[in-house]
């Protein structure tokens, strides 16, 4: 299936809309900072979708209008502002219906799209790798076969620009079926390329893993490289990075580590984030999945960051990894006003476990090395074994755990290989666990915070 890519002569004009329901009885200051910030948001996407702002509608209601989800006032006053100003396409902050977008467009009469189709076309147009674009492609057919019907228009060949990427204009003339078909073979495709990462991650041997997590665009990529020297791109925008980077880091500040970690950067978190975008970026979300350590990276500068946590959290659990050890890297301080720096206290605590930089500035980034130091100590673990010395596989095993784990010391007995090693816990319970019975130490244990531990064969 082809993808068509509409090639823009001039910026289109947009308006944002955004509404919340049911009303509440919060202080209308309150209300309207809360609407500010959505519309921000959004206008950020439209920006970086590449479409100018020209004017933001918001509106509370007690209830959805099912056919037009906002209410026909409010859509004729919208109707007669694209009129006026020429504009080329309405956006919603909220998920619309298939029936709501083609009610708004007959009174509107220009492209309507919501919230999650445009950060679908902002995925489109930043995925360069051929796995991006695989899981960007699933995730938009996806988006639109939960929307097709015959009634389907707003997707007809007299629109272009945003929200027509990837297999948007063509599927006016593909039917259910073969929408279906493709996306079985793009499953299939992510399948294997989800098994070749897996074959990766178990190469990756005993390494211990860090990942960084966190709303979009709140600076882990300038952290990672700030850590790495891994030279990611970075720029002001959503989704600038949408492929897991993973670099080795073996020092940080000149301290080396207790082992060497791989630490990576993952695609950034959003509010309404398309359920099918998050399925199809499982295979490189599982880095987060695997870590044993996350850095929950968060811009202290947004007004709305207490939200955006609440989004990585709520992520986090729909990925199964809430269960994870977390720093909270409370990052951009240097933009901090000073009503904003008398919220530092209580944060630190409400999150003991946080630290509070500018990894654009490099301030106070001495807390977080030492910070991540203590807990990659905290997650490694020494072990002694025996390995009987006439068993014929004694040396395959040793083998396998110079792969695993670090042998930090090997005896030659007369009856047994005594072997010291030390890693991740994690990954020497596994190790331990995959030995035979015969060979695997009987009575071993592994427990957190232990330097050294002994395991004797029967």
């Amino acid at each position: 299936m082809s993808k068509l890519h509409t090639t823009k002569k001039e910026e289109e004009k947009a308006i944002l809309v955004c509404t919340t329901i049911p009303k509440s009885t919060t202080a209308k200051t309150v209300k309207q900072k809360i609407f500010k910030e959505h519309l921000e948001e959004l206008e950020f996407l439209t920006l970086t979708a590449g479409a100018v702002v020209v004017d933001k509608f918001y509106q509370e209601r007690n209830k959805i209008d099912k056919s037009l989800f906002i209410g026909k006032g409010k859509a004729q006053e919208i109707a007669k502002k694209v009129e006026d100003e020429k504009i080329d396409l309405v956006i919603f902050e909220n998920s619309l219906s298939p029936t709501q977008i083609r009610n708004l467009e007959k009174i509107i009469k220009c492209k309507v799209l919501d919230k999650p189709a445009l950060i679908l076309d902002i995925f489109a147009s930043n995925a360069k790798t051929s796995e991006a674009k695989t899981q960007v492609e699933l995730a938009q057919l996806q988006y639109l076969q939960a929307r097709l019907t015959r009634a389907w228009t707003h997707l007809s060949k007299q629109y272009g620009g945003i929200g027509t990427k990837g297999p948007g204009e063509t599927q006016i003339e593909t039917d259910r079926r073969l929408i279906g078909t493709r996306i079985s073979l793009l499953k299939e495709k992510l399948k294997k390329i989800e098994e070749q990462r897996k074959t990766q991650r178990q190469q990756r041997g005993g390494f211990s893993r860090i990942a960084l997590v966190g709303y979009t665009n709140v600076g882990k990529s300038t952290l990672l490289n700030l850590l790495t020297d891994a030279g990611v791109y970075v720029e002001n925008k959503l989704f600038a990075t949408l492929d897991t980077s993973t670099k080795v880091l073996k020092e940080i500040n000149g301290e080396k580590l207790p082992q060497p970690v791989l630490i990576s950067d993952t695609v950034g978190f959003i509010r309404n984030l398309p359920h099918d975008l998050i399925e199809s970026f499982k295979s490189t979300l599982a880095e987060v999945v695997e870590a044993d350590i996350l850095l929950h990276v968060i811009d202290l500068s947004s007004e709305s960051y207490d939200d955006q946590i609440t989004v990585v959290e709520e992520t986090l659990k729909d990925l199964g990894a809430d269960a994870k050890q977390v720093i909270m890297v409370f990052n951009k301080v240097d933009k901090l006003d000073e009503n904003k720096q008398e919220l530092i206290p209580a944060l630190k605590q409400r999150y003991p476990n946080s630290v509070f930089i500018s990894a654009f500035k490099g301030i106070n980034m001495g807390s977080l090395f030492d910070k991540i130091i203590d807990e990659m100590k905290n997650e490694i673990d020494e072990v002694e074994i025996k390995i009987p010395a006439n068993d014929p596989d004694a040396y395959k095993i040793i083998n396998m755990l110079h792969e695993e784990a670090d042998i930090v010391s090997t005896k030659y007995l007369t009856k047994f290989i005594k072997l010291k090693i030390k890693g991740n816990s994690k990954h020497l319970k596994k190790i331990l666990s995959g030995l035979s019975s015969e060979k695997q130490p009987p009575r071993g244990k592994l427990k957190k915070n232990r330097k050294e531990l002994s395991a004797e064969s029967a």
